[in-house]
């Protein structure tokens, strides 16, 4: 997979990023919130689409929704899929349940106020976990790797759509020259995928590029699953 390899590439060339904290994370969303689905409903679109007709190709089951937002992805959800939600902004959160009331979603079970690093959810409670947007957003993307992992039972699914960092070239540049801004922005915009995980260690199912020009990616992989040849990933 290129995009394997330009991750192991990118991490080769890693560099120490500018830390966001909870507090930073919550102050810009409740500055978004009103305004979120305006601003960034249209270019994350195609990512959401992606990572939403991948959830509903799978058995139907229990949905984690990580990071859902203001809810833009909940009425597209399959209505067998049982589905929660949980985010650290409050104000994100009211938009959420105002859509889950207007449009009746009942397969929507409950939304969270949550730290996605430390989420209150017992092991094994879910078949599937999705985050969108979410994995360079929270201060520390293994820790959400670890708690989609534990929250989701063995043989289930996570997938993440995000942006990843070039491994080089102009995008590189222009990325690393705005990570000084991340807590401001509230996201990182150097993050790499061996950021969020290992790919070495990780068997990653499927990773495609999504529009708008391949600047965001859907990542999805077994829960559980280890990677038994990295190179013969690498090459596939």
């Amino acid at each position: 997979m290129a995009q394997i390899q330009n991750a192991r590439a990118a991490q080769e060339r890693g560099h120490a990023r500018e830390a966001i904290d909870a507090d930073a994370v919550r102050s810009t969303y409740r500055r978004w919130a009103g305004i979120y689905d305006t601003v960034f409903g249209g270019v994350t679109s195609y990512g959401r689409r992606r990572a939403i007709a991948a959830v509903n190709r799978l058995p139907a089951g229990r949905v984690l929704e990580v990071g859902v937002g203001t809810g833009l992805a909940l009425p597209h959800y399959r209505r067998e899929m049982q589905v929660v939600g949980m985010d650290l902004s409050r104000p994100m959160l009211e938009k959420a349940r105002e859509r889950v009331a207007s449009e009746g979603l009942r397969n929507v079970l409950g939304l969270f106020e949550m730290d996605a690093e430390h989420m209150a959810f017992a092991d094994a409670s879910f078949d599937i976990a999705v985050a969108m947007f979410t994995a360079s957003v929270v201060p520390d993307a293994r820790q959400l790797f670890t708690e989609m992992s534990r929250v989701v039972r063995p043989g289930g699914y996570l997938l993440f759509v995000n942006h990843f960092a070039a491994a080089d070239g102009p995008r590189w540049w222009v990325e690393r020259s705005m990570a000084p801004l991340a807590r401001w922005l509230g996201w990182h915009p150097d993050f790499a995928l061996c950021d969020l995980l290992d790919p070495q260690a990780t068997r990653i199912d499927a990773m495609e590029p999504c529009p708008p020009a391949g600047l965001f990616a859907l990542v999805q992989l077994r829960n559980g699953v280890e990677a038994a040849a990295s190179a013969a990933l690498a090459a596939a």
